[in-house]
């Protein structure tokens, strides 16, 4: 989670606003991937998980677009 945190953050820092919106949404996938590949029959979020949804939610607009495995009201609640 902190690797994906320091990403996150690396991708911010430096570049243009339309390449850190790819950037964001590329991490947005890859960490519900990390959900959907556990072993657990029916993916439940770590608190983890909800403080990079927080997060994102307040760091990019476009956040609830790429949402594919849980609902926005999952992540926040």
């Amino acid at each position: 989670m902190l690797g994906t945190l320091l990403a996150l953050l690396h991708g911010l820092v430096g570049v243009f606003r339309s390449r850190r919106d790819l950037t964001i949404e590329n991490l947005a996938l890859r960490q519900q991937l990390a959900i959907y590949k556990r072993t657990v029959p029916k993916p439940k979020l770590k608190a983890s998980d909800r403080m990079f949804w927080v997060t994102l939610q307040r760091l990019w607009s476009g956040w609830r677009e790429v949402l594919v495995i849980v609902k926005p009201e999952t992540v926040i609640a």
